[in-house]
């Protein structure tokens, strides 16, 4: 009988078209099966999509809750379902294990079922699942040998929070088959990629690029993404006369975003917190420059810039704009068969760890 593994997360695409749900997670999970083809991946969602249905997506069972992220008596329905559905799974497959995308209730119901059922659990740490408040990790209690961290700084934030040290880190990486031939077309100056919330401080691009007009009255900049704090921006914009400096362009697809990246000199990521984001390294690859807060692995990346206040970022920007020998050459981190080896070498099979060696 084929090995099978087990994901469960809060969500996952509805459909193959659907590139701008959790697009870090769906490729990482395409890549997974096309690099171990021999393996069977079931995919568990909570959340969504928001119609409880199974259906195949890239060659992969899909299996969705539809819980809609209702709460009450309708959530813990969607984990008595969870439970059953992973039953079934049991029953059916030989599962090597359970991988949970956050450490949140998809991790609490696989972190029991696994101990129920003596299987293997990971729980990989994502970006807000490592900050303070988490009652999860309560309910859990890890002991860390079943933690993956994405990044350096997870690992030291949750051990600040929770006094837990995960034990392993796999890092955030990208598919580099995704992007299409680069030109040295640069003509968009400042590009900022994300969900439209407080978290990620958009507000502090628009400053920046108000700072950066009176420097550079044709400025440039562009805005890729959806959420509540889009009008408001845009109103913020608009009172500093930028209607003609800064395009907001909505949610695109992330085939879309990865063109914005190569025709962009610098990509601006104000966020106050990220675990690893899969955005820098997309921009990176794509010969952009970044300027952001955070340092995610204890290693520096070649045109990742990181500053520590407004002030700072707004003039690294105009510096870097100024600097006419900056260059654009891609910079690789991490590719995503990396990842894909990383995280099957855990559950540790010989011929997983002979296909991460190779």
């Amino acid at each position: 009988m084929r090995k099978t593994l087990v994901i469960v997360t809060p969500g996952f695409p509805k459909d193959e078209a659907d590139s701008t749900c959790m697009p870090d997670r769906q490729i990482f999970v395409r890549v997974l099966k096309e690099t171990y083809p021999d393996v069977n991946i079931v995919v568990l969602a909570f959340q969504y999509p928001y119609e409880a249905r199974e259906y195949h997506w890239n060659g992969i069972k899909i299996i969705a809750l539809g819980g809609k992220n209702k709460s009450g008596l309708y959530r813990r329905m969607t984990w008595l379902h969870a439970w059953r559905k992973l039953k079934k799974i049991d029953l059916e497959y030989n599962v090597i294990g359970l991988l949970s995308f956050w450490l949140d209730e998809c991790a609490f119901i696989a972190d029991r079922f696994a101990n129920k059922f003596k299987l293997k659990h990971y729980i990989w740490l994502l970006g807000q699942d490592a900050r303070p408040g988490n009652k999860y990790v309560y309910h859990i209690m890890p002991n860390g040998e079943n933690l993956i961290a994405l990044s350096d700084y997870l690992v030291n934030e949750f051990n600040k929070n929770y006094g837990i040290t995960p034990q392993y880190v796999v890092p955030g990486a990208i598919d580099t088959a995704l992007f299409k031939p680069s030109t040295s077309q640069r003509d968009i100056d400042i590009l900022g990629v994300g969900s439209l919330i407080p978290l990620k401080q958009f507000e502090l691009f628009i400053e920046t690029v108000k700072f950066l007009k009176n420097h550079l009255p044709n400025i440039k900049a562009v805005i890729c993404g959806k959420g509540p704090e889009m009008q408001k921006l845009k109103d913020r914009a608009g009172s500093y006369q930028l209607e003609k400096n800064i395009t907001f362009k909505g949610e695109l697809s992330h085939p879309e975003v990865l063109e914005y990246m190569q025709r962009s000199k610098i990509l601006l990521h104000p966020s106050k917190y990220e675990g690893f984001s899969t955005v820098l390294l997309e921009a990176l690859y794509a010969g952009a420059h970044v300027v952001s807060f955070f340092k995610p692995m204890e290693d520096s990346f070649l045109h990742h810039h990181i500053v520590d206040s407004t002030d700072e970022m707004s003039d690294k920007v105009l510096s870097l704009l100024n600097d006419t020998d900056r260059g654009h050459e891609p910079v690789l981190i991490n590719e995503m068969t990396q990842m894909a080896n990383s995280i099957m070498n855990l559950f540790d099979d010989p011929s997983y760890k002979e296909a991460a060696i190779s």
